[in-house]
């Protein structure tokens, strides 16, 4: 009979949890070897300016210690910039570890010590000595903004705002109701539980195997090969496992050039692994300053939407992101203006972290609807629902899908809105202030071009196989519920391999397209083994499917069936042993159509609603209940989809309430590098979140009818919980973090 439970669509415990949860699962700092040696990073104490003089004397004389790196003796490597330009590098020059005197940013690596063991390289490092030659330094971005600027060449894949429609200032200066204000996000840097490390294994002859920290191990294989100047050959990476990623590692950090370099010189085994604290000197989500103007009609129909963003970025990289062009999108309105300008600091380049530019720029949008809700007297839903638009109007392109509208009510519903007293302060328990806020949130549900291997053995087991990275998605477990279910196989019978560079072409993961694009490459090949052992049962002496079609066949229980009767069938055993072959394979990739592409764009949505309660007298502020309705076509697997959502949410209310990146603007030095001192949510801060998958079916967005859902958790949630810290308190707070003394202070 054919199955009655579908893999696909069903909430199966991830492949991957038991070696992650018994230690089995090893990360880039835990491979061994028996050559193994450490290097420890020394970082700069100024943040511009140049190295006097560097002395390693004393270090190189340490007990254990092989080799002290500096930009005065590091190996040669490649010249030219582009060498060290990576797959989703920005434009500009790529940061060059120890290439020269010069200090671009406070914590830049400026020697490695390697040892013949951990704690003797980081002693070791204890005794470089340096003398510095000071220059003047800006780290401070109300300050540089005047200087802002906008980016010159535009970041592959990042659009760029779209020309202004209409006359958004004149609709906005004769607009009957008006909001103008501007919104301010910290820095937020990326603490994932494992920090940043490379293992290089030295297999001689001039080849390596790197274990790296990567959310794109043919990124850091091609970085590696052109940067040492190796053939692709001689480099593999593997990553199997990444111990939380959210943007941090989709370019090559400097602990890889580092472990490289110190390999190929010594000819041996090394291992950089950063310190929590040197977390802190790489990639982080950028300061952001946004300036939002709406105007509308009495009737709170938009007629004006101004958005300009000042985002920090290094002086030797122009880092950009998508926060401006929400504005133009998720709501209807004639006149629009949007504007995106970079002001240079002294730091190293800003990176994507988990929705780049997204929560940044709907902060800011989805606070100022809220202001214009309460100023036109109108419930912020029915104002988006007023101003909802059935297309993109930055290009005019129709969605793949929308089912905002249903976000909105199956969110409102689950929440309890219709309770909700609109008047400020006007809810309560006891000596708490109880406020409801809610936000709309978008995200690309983007397909990036991959390719998948599965191989299909005698034995009646599966393997599929693809470069792509699991940072924690479930990439493990939804591969092998699409491979399983193709086939009518039970999902004990797949194994996917992952995260290596020799496997079948994948970009990075990251962006939410990792479900859509390895998942259709999966979905391919296995397609391609259908129709290569349907061949072959056809064959099978005495056959039942001799004079059938694909059309009139099914996979499931490990046979192939007749669909008008089930009990005519051809096992897959049969089948392969029939033809006198040990296995079958096929290799197929999936792309995103180009017409799709000309026609449509696609995007997952979301509502969330927040639930605060604030402490009326010493402003400590409770995220007690969020609700997330979601609308992201078809959901593969409602636990993994189910737990990114959480996660982002959580991060949301990091976002709102904790995260910053707190610099001594006299010393441009992060001072609060350290876990203790950078406040992430703990258990105790998150209380009831549910999330609900709203019914959306989309045939355009991918071969496989899903859409994105690594990032869309976070995009409107900590909007969401400022527009309900305003409806507790009546305060609007427009900075983040929303922490206890703005409060207080507002």
């Amino acid at each position: 009979m054919l199955r009655n439970d579908p893999h696909i669509g069903s909430p199966r415990n991830r492949v991957d949890g038991p070696a992650k949860v018994t230690g089995a699962a090893t990360y880039a700092a835990e491979f061994a070897t028996g050559d193994l040696s450490y290097g420890y990073i020394v970082e700069s104490a100024i943040a511009r300016g140049r190295i006097r003089s560097i002395d390693v004397t004393a270090a190189e004389a340490a007990r254990g210690v092989l080799k002290v790196f500096t930009h005065e003796n590091r190996p040669q490597t490649a010249w030219f910039t582009y060498k060290y330009r990576d797959q989703v590098g920005p434009p500009g020059s790529p940061f060059r570890p120890l290439y020269s005197d010069e200090i671009q940013y406070n914590g830049q690596p400026i020697a490695l010590v390697v040892a013949t063991s951990f704690d003797a390289a980081r002693d070791a490092a204890a005794l470089v000595t340096v003398s510095y030659d000071e220059g003047p330094h800006l780290t401070d971005l109300s300050i540089a903004r005047s200087d802002a600027y906008e980016p010159p060449k535009k970041r592959m894949g990042i659009a760029p705002p779209p020309d202004p429609r209409g006359d958004a200032i004149k609709a906005f200066s004769e607009a009957p109701v008006r909001v103008s204000a501007e919104y301010a996000i910290a820095a937020e840097h990326h603490n994932p539980m494992e920090p940043h490390a490379t293992t290089v294994i030295w297999e001689g002859k001039g080849k390596i195997t790197v274990h790296d920290k990567t959310q794109g191990v043919q990124n850091s294989q091609a970085y590696v090969a052109s940067v040492f100047g190796l053939s692709s050959d001689d480099v593999r990476v593997v990553a199997p496992y990444v111990g939380g990623g959210f943007g941090s590692g989709l370019r090559p950090q400097h602990q890889l050039f580092l472990a490289v370099m110190a390999s190929l010189a010594l000819k041996r085994s090394v291992r950089v692994e950063l310190t929590r604290q040197q977390m802190f000197s790489h990639v982080h989500r950028p300061e952001t300053i946004n300036a939002v103007s709406l105007g509308a009609d009495a009737g709170g129909k938009l007629v004006s939407i101004q958005h300009h963003a000042v985002a920090a970025t290094s002086q030797f990289e122009d880092h950009q992101e998508n926060v401006v062009n929400w504005s133009g999108m998720l709501y209807h309105a004639p006149n629009v203006d949007l504007r995106y300008e970079l002001a240079k600091l002294d730091i190293y380049s800003p990176g994507d972290m988990r929705a780049p530019g997204a929560p940044l720029g709907l902060f800011a949008l989805e606070s100022a609807m809220d202001e214009l809700a309460i100023a036109a007297n109108i419930d912020p839903i029915d104002l988006r629902l007023r101003n909802y638009t059935d297309h993109d109007e930055n290009n005019g392109k129709a969605f793949t899908s929308k089912e905002l509208r249903a976000c909105y009510r199956e969110g409102a519903a689950r929440f309890g809105w219709t309770k909700r007293i609109a008047q400020p302060s006007s809810m309560r328990d006891g000596r708490e202030l109880i406020g409801w806020g809610m936000a709309s949130g978008v995200w690309e549900a983007g397909m990036m071009k991959t390719a998948a291997r599965a191989v299909f053995t005698a034995d009646g087991r599966l393997e599929l196989s693809c470069a792509t990275s699991d940072i924690g998605t479930g990439t493990y477990t939804i591969l092998s519920q699409i491979g399983a279910e193709t086939l009518g196989l039970e999902m004990e019978q797949v194994t996917v391999r992952l995260a290596d560079s020799t496997l079948p072409a994948s970009p990075v993961q990251g962006g939410s397209w990792t479900a859509a694009s390895a998942g259709s490459a999966v979905m391919a090949a296995c397609q391609e083994l259908q129709a290569q052992l349907f061949k072959l049962a056809r064959k099978v002496d005495g056959s039942p499917l001799a004079d059938a079609s694909l059309d009139d066949i099914a996979f499931a229980n490990g046979s192939i069936l007749l669909r008008t009767n089930p009990a005519k069938s051809v096992s897959l055993a049969q089948a392969i042993a029939a033809s006198g072959e040990t296995k079958l394979e096929a290799e197929k990739s999936a792309s995103p159509g180009l017409i799709g592409a000309m026609r449509y764009v696609s995007y997952t949505h979301s509502a969330v609603f927040a639930e605060v309660r604030i402490d009326e007298e010493l402003g400590q502020i409770r995220v007690t209940r969020v609700v997330n309705a979601v609308a992201a076509g078809r959901i593969l697997n409602p636990k993994t989809a189910r737990s990114q959502i959480i996660g982002g949410v959580v991060w949301g209310i990091g976002m709102a309430l904790h995260e910053e990146t707190l610099t001594d603007h006299r010393l441009g030095r992060i001072v609060n590098h350290s876990l203790a001192e950078y406040h992430v949510p703990s258990n105790a801060d998150i209380y009831d979140i549910d999330v609900v998958f709203v019914e959306e079916q989309d045939d355009k967005a991918s071969p496989i009818g899903v859409k994105g859902l690594g990032e869309i958790g976070i995009v409107g949630t900590a909007a969401a919980i400022a527009n309900a810290i305003h409806h507790a308190t009546g305060k609007r707070l427009r900075s983040l973090p929303m922490t206890i003394d703005k409060l207080l202070a507002a």
